[in-house]
């Protein structure tokens, strides 16, 4: 007899009144796992909303409770698994058709074919452990254990031998190979590390020389600093290719977001804690969505604010189209020139515009705010199916499809702006829209441009990641280096490269690569050397 169950009462009424008190901390704990589920739909749910709201609209207030909010329900998540005895459910490999708008909480790993696999088989044996008699095999059962191996330091030794000829007493010996940065031993496959970890990442130095020290390295974080710095001395050709390619096309994204830089100046006047607030913009190009042979790229730059002097300075050379959001910086580039022609032309976004009613009508369910929503929503139903298609295709089926429903949207804008209050935030909305009807229907009218400007705001998400973990910038250049190191990791990844493998096997090739060939070496050009980043890649 188990020892638990040996020292019970033999009273039935004792025994009654011990089976009573448990069935009450059972249901104490039954409603705390209610109120701990209640409390993670409601954050989800909070979460949610201030998202939306941020989306659309800047605020350092909005962004660090959204931050706060996250952090209390990852803490709250973890603590729940830690206490569930069920058997854990990774959820299904795909999501089914009826939720597939809805978010995934719940999906199982996906592993890329080219991950490394090692086959462990459990063998029973030749005998049959009962009878003694052979074995065949019939099948095998296959299940997959993720598993991880640990990065480790690497010291490579440059052996060069030395010989002498007998005959004529010569010295011979091979020449030293190059390094990424000439006299330090610091390897290529280590710096592409340290700059994916601090700028995409978003890992600060210090951080990563905690990690390398328990790895067996000491290196001081003065020298990860100047590895770093010299490392974007290295890269400086590669990005002043990609800026100057990418700045020279005829269709851009534009964007931009704040970022808190520390400001010594302010500090020693004593006025606040020495932060100012800069800007990063984000210029992409991404013709994918209409099949264009340009390949995508995004260059980032930054300003220590936002005046528009910053913004006409980056596209002082720009032609075309540019698709951007409302920013008054902006209106001097859509001027008509003394030939009567803009430089650029403006395409407005419609995801901003919609945003703006779903505002609305998320704290007031309002009904016209909803029908706007519907009839912005059919749009992107026909965008959905055209997606990918060439220019010509998304024209002729927006000519037929989409601009009906935009005439009448506008249409009924103008109607509804005479019977609604005009200060009303819907209100503001319709105006926003009509005063930029042009540039909202600047997609009929060139299959090219795109139905909004979500390009140049998803290239601006790793800033917002960013923030989470290094708050703000040391300085203007520090900011300047973020941002140059970002256009080309960011390009790197929009060409569905691995940074990391891509940055190593430049930074090893790109000081023995001759000067006329270096666009060889931009990453919708480039191919590797060795096989190791190739795989990797």
């Amino acid at each position: 007899m188990p020892e638990h169950t040996e020292n019970l009462p033999d009273d039935p009424a004792v025994l009654k009144a011990m089976i009573a008190a448990l069935q009450a901390e059972n249901a104490k704990i039954s409603a705390t796992l209610r109120v701990h589920d209640q409390l993670v739909q409601a954050l989800r749910l909070r979460i949610s909303k201030l998202q939306k709201l941020a989306f659309g609209k800047s605020s350092e207030k909005i962004e660090r409770e959204i931050e706060q909010l996250e952090l209390a329900l990852e803490d709250l998540l973890v603590a729940v698994a830690e206490d569930d005895d069920a058997p854990i459910d990774e959820g299904p490999d795909e999501r089914s058709p009826e939720i597939a708008d809805a978010p995934a909480l719940r999906r199982r790993p996906r592993v890329s074919d080219g991950t490394l696999r090692e086959r462990r088989e459990l063998d029973p044996g030749t005998c049959c452990p009962d009878c003694g008699g052979d074995l065949r095999v019939v099948g095998e059962d296959v299940s997959e254990l993720l598993d991880m191996i640990a990065a480790q330091m690497k010291v490579i030794q440059i052996a060069r031998i030395k010989k002498t000829c007998r005959r004529c007493e010569k010295m011979v010996q091979e020449p030293a190979p190059s390094r990424p940065i000439p006299g330090s031993m610091a390897g290529p496959n280590l710096l592409a590390h340290i700059l994916v970890s601090k700028f995409d990442d978003h890992l600060p130095v210090y951080r990563q020389h905690e990690i390398f020290e328990r790895m067996g390295a000491d290196i001081p974080e003065s020298t990860l600093v100047g590895w770093c710095g010299r490392s974007m001395k290295t890269l400086s050709p590669l990005i002043e290719r990609i800026q100057a390619d990418i700045m020279g096309s005829d269709l851009l994204h534009a964007d931009d977001t704040p970022i808190r830089v520390l400001d010594r100046s302010k500090r020693d006047k004593g006025l606040g804690k020495g932060v100012k607030q800069g800007r990063i913009w984000a210029y992409v190009r991404d013709q994918r969505p209409w099949a264009g042979a340009s390949p995508p790229g995004a260059v980032y730059r930054f300003a220590p604010n936002w005046k528009e002097e910053h913004v006409l300075s980056h596209l002082a050379n720009a032609r075309g189209i540019l698709q951007a959001d409302g920013y008054k910086g902006y209106a001097k580039l859509y001027a008509s020139e003394p030939d009567g022609k803009p430089r650029l032309r403006e395409a407005a976004c419609w995801a901003h515009l919609r945003r703006d009613f779903h505002d609305f009508w998320t704290s007031t369910k309002s009904e016209i705010a909803r029908e706007a929503l519907d009839r912005i929503g059919k749009f992107y139903d026909i965008e959905r199916d055209i997606n990918g298609q060439p220019a010509d295709v998304r024209h002729a089926t927006r000519q037929k499809l989409t601009q009906p429903k935009v005439a009448a949207f506008f249409a009924w804008s103008e109607q509804l702006l005479l019977r609604i209050p005009g200060k009303s935030d819907l209100a503001k909305a319709f105006r926003y829209g009509l005063s930029r009807r042009d540039a909202f229907c600047l997609f009929l009218t060139d299959g090219r441009v795109a139905i909004d400007n979500n390009p140049a705001e998803r290239a601006l998400r790793p800033i917002g990641i960013g923030r989470k973990n290094w708050l703000f910038a040391g300085a203007d250049t520090g900011a300047e280096t973020l941002s140059r190191a970002m256009t080309i990791i960011e390009t790197a990844k929009l060409n569905g490269l691995d940074p990391q493998a891509y940055l190593a096997d430049v930074l090893d090739r790109i000081h023995d690569h001759k000067i006329n060939r270096l666009d060889e070496l931009l990453p919708w050009n480039w191919a590797p050397a060795d096989t190791e980043n190739s795989q990797a890649a």
